[in-house]
This record gives C-alpha cells, structure tokens and sequence, in this order.
C-alpha cells in the first residue's frame, strides 16, 4: 500500500545526482527498492540509499523526465512511497569487494556500511566519469571502507574505467565476495575477472518496472523478473541468459539492444 510523505531532507550529492530522505518507518534491507509517486507523473522504482531507521531515503540521478522532476522535490513537498521490495545482499562474507559504477554506488554504499557494522572488511572500487560525480566516496571512507578510484578522464584516482581497479584488485587480493552494480558492460566484466578466480559476485540489477509485483512483465530478465527474483543477482543466474549486458526492455516492454 502505498503512503505519502513529505521530504524531510534534500541533499546534492554530485552534478547530476540528489538524495531524498523522507519519514518511513518500513523495515528494509540493503538492496531492496521502493516504488516512489510523484503526484502528477509516473511512479518510479528507486534503490534506497539509506536503509536504516524511521527516515529512508532514495538517491536520483537524472535519466528521464520523471527522474528529472523527482531531483526538483523540495523539502516539505509529498511524495508517494509503497515497498521495500525485492532481496537483498548477504551481509555474512568476511571479506568483501565492492565495485561500483555511477549511481551503483547508491545501492551499494547501505550495504557496504551494514557489513562494517557486522566486522566484516570492505574495499571499494569506486568508479565515475569525472572526479565531481564520485558518488558517496566520503560515505565510504568514513565507514572505514578502503577506497580505490577510478576516472574516465582521469581527473582523480587510475584514468579508465573501474574494472580495471577491480580486476588489479582480484588479481592480487583474497575476497570472499564481490558486489557489484553499475553499466551492465561493467558488470559483466567484473564477473568475467572475479569467475576466473572463483570469487562469486552479486548484481544489482536495474530494469524498467511498472508494478514492482512480478505482473506486468516490464522488468523480465530472460526467465527472472528483476522486481520479485531480484534486483540482486548472483552471477550465475545472469550469465545463463542471453539479456544481461545485451538486452535490456523499453517503457512498452520491447527487447532492445543496449
């Protein structure tokens, strides 16, 4: 059911990305998503960003016109809420390699800090277009995460794209996990560097969704629907469908090449 609340805090988080916290007091896990209405446009699925206690909150980065919208919100506007839904990451591995690209980092960073809490280590290859659009890279730190960087243009940390701090990381560190989202092309060589080493990964995986109850087809992913069978995905389960890094679904449900 859903419920409407008013935006207790709005925060820029980048150039192209803002968080929005709101009162919810719905229990959550790092990983699962909310459904978020904006009165007047469509209702949208959004990762949260934070995930513990009465304030959740949502981290927006522009793409279409309703995400557009949604970063405007001003604190006191309402907005409508229903979920969490979807799984969630396994916080029991010990030793823990994150990589994210873009906006991944708003899934993951919840649950990179509720690992920490628990012990376990985190190290984070953190990857973005340019230095300003790092996204969460202090959040990181300061849960005593250790931080690689990447840039596409080189303007901080290794010019290049973060799989290359990955895969260094997987070639000369013990892991016994990776979580991963970003660009699919990304993840899917993250899997490719971490397979070979038999270090499993878990996808956070993005699809279009409409209901976010596994009906209206709009999130399938070969034979998963991204808002029930996920968005948290192990490797293996993507990697025996021909859509991951290939394919993705339009707004009418069209297969499309990315």
């Amino acid at each position: 059911m859903r419920r409407v609340v008013a935006v207790s805090e709005r925060r820029v988080e980048t150039p192209s990305t803002v968080t929005l916290r709101f009162p919810y007091d719905a229990p959550a896990e790092p990983g699962q998503f909310v459904m978020v209405w904006f009165p007047g446009d469509d209702e949208i699925p959004m990762s949260l960003s934070y995930t513990d206690g009465p304030s959740k909150g949502v981290t927006i980065k522009a793409m279409g016109s309703t995400s557009q919208r949604a970063q405007s919100a001003q604190v006191g506007d309402r907005v409508g809420v229903r979920g969490p839904y979807g799984n969630h990451f396994d916080l029991s591995p010990a030793r823990i390699l994150v990589v994210s690209g873009g906006s991944g980092a708003a899934v993951l960073a919840p649950a990179a800090e509720r690992a920490r809490a628990r012990g376990s280590s985190v190290t984070v290859a953190l990857g973005a277009t340019r230095a300003p659009e790092l996204l969460f890279r202090r959040r990181f730190e300061s849960m005593g995460a250790r931080v690689e960087v990447a840039t596409d243009d080189g303007s901080e940390g290794r010019k290049g794209f973060v799989t290359l701090v990955a895969e260094q990381l997987l070639a000369t560190e013990r892991f016994d996990v990776v979580w991963t989202c970003g660009p699919e092309v990304m993840m899917r060589k993250v899997v490719a560097a971490a397979s070979a080493r038999t270090v499993p990964v878990f996808c956070s995986m993005e699809r279009h969704m409409k209901c976010a109850l596994g009906m209206c087809d709009a999130c399938a992913l070969g034979p998963y629907h991204v808002c029930i069978d996920g968005p948290v995905f192990p490797a293996d389960r993507l990697t025996a469908t021909s859509d991951f890094g290939a394919f993705h679904r339009d707004s009418s449900g069209r297969r499309v090449p990315f």
